[in-house]
C-alpha cells in the first residue's frame, strides 16, 4: 500500500554568522599614519639585517659539523708564552702545558722584563722539564718593549715550524690540547683558530664577559667558515713560522699596543689558509676579570685594534653593530609612538628574539656557553651599550707600545 503526500515539504535554511576576524586588523591598518609606517619599516629593515647575520653568518658556525682530522704524521710544535710578572699564573698553569700528551714539542716562555721572581722559578723548573726553553728580555729605559716584541723573540727562539700560542693565565682543558690544534694543519692550512673560554663564576659581570666572548667567537669562527677570516684570539691560536716572516711579523702595526693576534691574522689570513678547532678538549680556559675597572681597562686596550682591520671586515662588523643599534632604537620608538602597531611590533620582536636564541644556543652549545641564552635579552641590550661606549673610545684612543 502506497501513501501519497499531497502537501509540499518546506525546508528553511538558517544563515550561520561567523565572527569577523579581519575587521579589527583592517581597522588597525587604517589608523596607522604615514609617519608610523616609516618607523615600522625601519624596524623591519634593521630586523631583516640582523636575521641575515644570525642565519647566513653566525648560522655557518651554529650548524657546523666538524669533520674528523685525517693527519697521519705529527709534526713537532713550539708552544709560545709571553709573560710579564706572571709568577703566580706560571706556577698554576705551566705544568699542564709541559705535560701535554704529544710526541715532540717545546714550550718557549718569554720572560719580558719581569721583577716578580719569575726568572728564578723558571730556571729552577727547567732543570726537571727539558721541554722548557726560557727567553729573557732585560728592561731598557731607552728601548721600552711591548708584548709584540716579546712574542717576536719567542718566535725567533722557537725550534719548530708549527707555532702554538697561549698566555700565562691560561690552562688547557685537557692534555690533548696540542694534538687537537695540530690536527687542523691539513695541506694548505697555515692558521688554526682555537677557543679560549672564561671560567663561569657568580655575578653579572662574569656573565656578560662570557657573552661578549661568545659573540666574538661566533664572528671569527663563522667568518672563517665563510672563507672570509678576519681575526683570532692569542690565548689559543696557531700558525706556521714561515707565515709570520713572510708577512714581516708585526711590522705594519708595531706601533699599536694590542693586535699581536687579531691584527696579524687580519693581515695574513686568506680565503683558504685558515682552519678552526672547536673540540672541547682543545679549549684553553682562563679567569675573567672580577672588577669592573680591571675589565674596563682590558677592553679599552683591546678595542683599539678594530679600526685597523681591512675595510671589508670593518664594513661587516660595522653593519652588524649598526643594525643592533637601529633595531633597539626603532623598537623603542614604535612601542612609544605607535600604539596601533603594537601587535606588528611585538611580532617582529618575537621573530628576532626566537631566531637569535636558536642560533646563539647552538653556537653556545659548541662552546659550553649555551646557558647564556636564558638571559639573552638583557645581555644583548648591555652588549649594545658596551659597543657604543668602548667602540667610540677605541676610535679616539691613543696608541701605546707597553703592555
Amino acid at each position: 500500500m502506497c501513501t501519497n503526500f499531497t502537501h509540499p515539504v518546506e525546508i528553511h535554511f538558517t544563515r550561520v554568522r561567523f565572527p569577523n576576524l579581519i575587521s579589527p586588523f583592517c581597522n588597525m591598518i587604517e589608523l596607522i599614519t604615514p609617519y608610523s609606517w616609516i618607523l615600522l619599516s625601519a624596524l623591519g629593515i634593521s630586523t631583516a639585517v640582523l636575521l641575515y647575520y644570525y642565519f647566513a653568518v653566525f648560522g655557518k658556525f651554529a650548524f657546523f659539523k666538524p669533520q674528523p682530522s685525517s693527519i697521519n704524521r705529527l709534526e713537532p710544535v713550539s708552544v709560545i708564552i709571553a709573560a710579564r710578572n706572571e709568577f703566580d699564573n706560571l706556577q698554576k698553569n705551566l705544568i699542564s702545558i709541559l705535560e701535554q700528551d704529544y710526541p715532540e714539542f717545546e714550550v718557549v716562555v718569554v720572560n719580558d722584563c719581569s721583577w716578580d721572581g719569575s726568572q728564578a722559578w723558571l730556571e729552577e723548573l727547567q732543570r726537571s722539564q727539558p721541554r722548557l726553553k726560557i727567553s729573557q728580555i732585560i728592561e731598557q729605559d731607552k728601548y721600552p718593549t711591548g708584548k709584540k716584541f716579546a712574542v717576536t723573540m719567542g718566535i725567533k727562539a722557537a725550534k719548530y715550524e708549527l707555532l702554538l700560542f697561549t698566555d700565562a693565565d691560561c690552562e688547557p682543558a685537557s692534555n690533548q690540547w696540542i694534538l687537537n690544534m695540530h690536527s687542523r694543519f691539513t695541506p694548505g692550512k697555515d692558521i688554526v683558530l682555537g677557543f679560549s673560554p672564561y671560567r663561569k663564576t657568580k655575578g653579572f659581570l662574569n656573565q656578560f664577559i662570557r657573552f661578549e666572548t661568545l659573540i666574538t667567537a661566533q664572528f671569527y669562527f663563522s667568518m672563517a667558515l665563510c672563507n672570509n677570516p678576519f681575526m683570532g684570539v692569542g690565548r689559543n691560536l696557531a700558525y706556521r713560522k714561515d707565515l709570520f716572516f713572510k708577512h714581516k711579523g708585526f711590522a705594519s702595526h708595531q706601533h699599536i699596543m694590542s693586535g699581536d693576534d687579531d691584527l696579524f691574522i687580519n693581515q695574513a689570513a686568506t680565503t683558504t689558509n685558515v682552519a678552526i678547532e672547536i673540540d672541547s678538549a682543545s679549549f684553553v680556559y682562563t679567569d675573567a676579570k672580577t672588577t669592573f675597572d680591571s675589565w674596563s681597562n682590558q677592553k679599552s686596550r683591546h678595542m683599539t685594534t678594530g679600526k685597523y682591520y681591512k675595510s671589508g671586515h670593518k664594513r661587516v662588523l660595522g653593519t652588524y653593530y649598526l643594525a643592533i643599534l637601529l633595531y633597539y632604537t626603532f623598537l623603542a620608538a614604535n612601542l612609544i609612538l605607535n600604539i596601533y602597531t603594537w601587535p606588528i611590533v611585538l611580532g617582529i620582536f618575537a621573530v628576532k628574539h626566537i631566531s637569535q636564541s636558536v642560533v646563539f644556543y647552538f653556537s653556545g652549545k659548541k662552546l659550553k656557553y649555551q646557558s647564556l641564552v636564558f638571559n639573552l635579552l638583557l645581555l644583548d641590550v648591555v652588549y649594545l651599550l658596551y659597543m657604543i661606549v668602548y667602540g667610540t673610545k677605541g676610535l679616539f684612543s691613543k696608541n701605546r707600545k707597553q703592555w
